[in-house]
């Protein structure tokens, strides 16, 4: 069955519910996901001389992240009997939009809580690169069960050393082609194809093993490009094309599912260890309990997200499990490159174990 068929019965309660986010401030709204009902946390008051914390994430407060982020901080406030009083600032506007220094803040103390995500990591702990390795996970679950695991929870807490303690792990959708051209379909589709990349060696191998064209660029930059035709296209969870209008630039999605990638929601070790025992024990629980409600919410706004692209004129297309068994080839075929990248063998090889890669 295709995407749009099987996405069609799933939206019908979806769609009704669109509007109601956490963000608009409602009291235990809801809205449907795959999983089944997705509720969200009403907004916490805190008491007098509550805690303040600021948790900086680097989208827009109304972003996928920035919506778990707020029911992170509304479950948090509320374990913590009030008095914790977190609040959200969205767009990196505190870092200055440099995701580098913002880490280096988080570290040095002059931030005191960050979400971002773990391939940004992966310039200070390389072994975060595993991770996004281009199809070593199959699914949301089994990226999941990944970060739980014991050599995933050692990977998502490995920033120990520089001053930063993990409080969530969190999935981010995976990462799908747009393009002007046609339907990717098979690897030997993207022969070609001028495709924007984000600035990572990771991306860049893969995506050439494919025949395409890379081209790395700022994303500010990215919608620009395809409207001029510089770009053909672009590779991204589908909420940024969505969020983006890229379907006013671009005609066909290819649901690719070819890379994975986590958010680590973390806070200053040392400002961490101020609080008191109730207060991490709130913030502990809020990070584990906000990991499945995450995977849920995303779930349902993927659907909200591929609807718009299809209303707007895109089209959609799945691979078949022989075209995802070639890309996985590709991808098998830059293990040696993808593990100096990972500078650890020992993670990249416990890693493909678990997902069945090795």
């Amino acid at each position: 069955m295709s995407m749009k068929k099987l996405v069609a019965a799933a939206l019908a309660a979806t769609l009704a519910l669109t509007s109601m986010t956490a963000f608009a401030g409602e009291t235990e709204a809801t809205t449907e996901a795959a999983g089944g009902e997705v509720v969200f946390t009403e907004d916490q008051t805190p008491a007098d001389g509550a805690t303040k914390i600021t948790i900086s994430i680097p989208d827009p407060e109304e972003s996928y992240i920035g919506v778990a982020a707020k029911e992170f901080a509304n479950r948090a406030m509320k374990y913590s009997n009030g008095s914790l009083d977190i609040s959200i600032s969205g767009n990196g506007s505190l870092y200055g939009g440099d995701t580098a220094a913002g880490i280096k803040q988080l570290s040095a103390g002059s931030l005191q809580m960050l979400i971002l995500a773990s391939s940004v990591y992966a310039q200070f702990k390389p072994g975060m690169n595993v991770i996004s390795v281009p199809y070593m996970f199959d699914d949301q679950a089994q990226l999941l069960d990944y970060l739980n695991s014991e050599t995933g929870d050692a990977l998502m807490k490995s920033v120990s050393d520089i001053g930063i303690t993990t409080v969530g792990k969190w999935t981010r959708s995976f990462r799908e082609v747009t393009n002007s051209k046609k339907p990717i379909t098979s690897p030997e589709d993207l022969k070609g194809i001028v495709l924007r990349v984000p600035n990572n060696s990771l991306y860049v191998e893969f995506f050439k093993a494919c025949g395409a064209v890379t081209t790395p660029m700022n994303f500010s930059e990215v919608y620009n490009a395809l409207q001029l035709n510089t770009l053909d296209g672009q590779e991204n969870p589908v909420d940024v094309p969505y969020s983006n209008k890229f379907y006013e630039v671009q005609k066909y999605i290819s649901f690719t599912n070819h890379m994975a990638d986590a958010w680590v929601v973390g806070i200053n070790s040392k400002f961490f260890d101020t609080l008191t025992d109730e207060q991490k024990d709130a913030i502990t629980k809020a990070g584990d309990e906000v990991q499945q409600w995450n995977v849920d919410y995303m779930a349902s706004q993927d659907k909200v997200a591929l609807q718009t692209l299809l209303d707007n004129g895109m089209e959609a297309n799945d691979l078949t499990d022989e075209a995802k068994q070639a890309f996985i080839e590709v991808s098998q075929s830059c293990y040696d490159k993808f593990k100096e990248l990972i500078a650890d063998d020992e993670l990249f090889d416990a890693t493909a174990k678990f997902t069945g890669r090795a």
